[in-house]
């Protein structure tokens, strides 16, 4: 089955967001850090990239935020805080029952692994994309910090 015809202006959505001119002050230094390299493990990546464990709170204000994840313009969650959700892409809730920390942490920072040709963003891979600008070559979505923060939110949802 083809694609709902509005996925290509979601896809370059998240892509604008992420790299809109006046973009948050962290998008600056999260420039300048070299992105560490991860290494996937069957369907995951099992050591946290930043080294830390994340945090679900700093996680659950990422998944709402528009300028970095992003992710309620795709994706649902069952929380009456959230007011805006998408529904092009699966419901978040229970994701934390069905997948473990390392498959979650692959499908963030790199999707394409996983599922290739799907129209959410890899956030933390930086080589082999198409069409990128020139100012952000080289630099991911999100952060090490970032992944593990939505990571830890992402397995509280039981």
């Amino acid at each position: 089955m083809p694609p709902p015809p509005q996925l290509p202006v979601i896809v370059a959505l998240c892509a604008l967001a992420a790299a809109a001119p006046g973009a948050p002050a962290w998008a600056d230094e999260r420039a300048a850090e070299a992105t560490p390299t991860f290494q996937v493990v069957g369907d995951g990546i099992s050591q946290p990239l930043s080294g830390a464990r994340g945090d679900a709170e700093r996680g659950r204000a990422l998944l709402v935020e528009r300028a970095a994840a992003n992710c309620l313009l795709c994706h649902a969650v069952s929380d009456p805080s959230m007011r805006v959700a998408g529904n092009v892409a699966p419901a978040l809730d229970g994701v934390g029952r069905r997948l473990s920390a390392a498959q979650l942490r692959l499908r963030i920072a790199d999707i394409q692994r996983v599922s290739p040709g799907t129209a959410m963003p890899s956030y933390y891979r930086v080589d082999g994309l198409d069409r990128v600008a020139a100012e952000y070559r080289g630099k991911p979505i999100l952060d090490a910090r970032q992944v593990e923060d939505i990571v830890a939110y992402l397995l509280s949802l039981k």
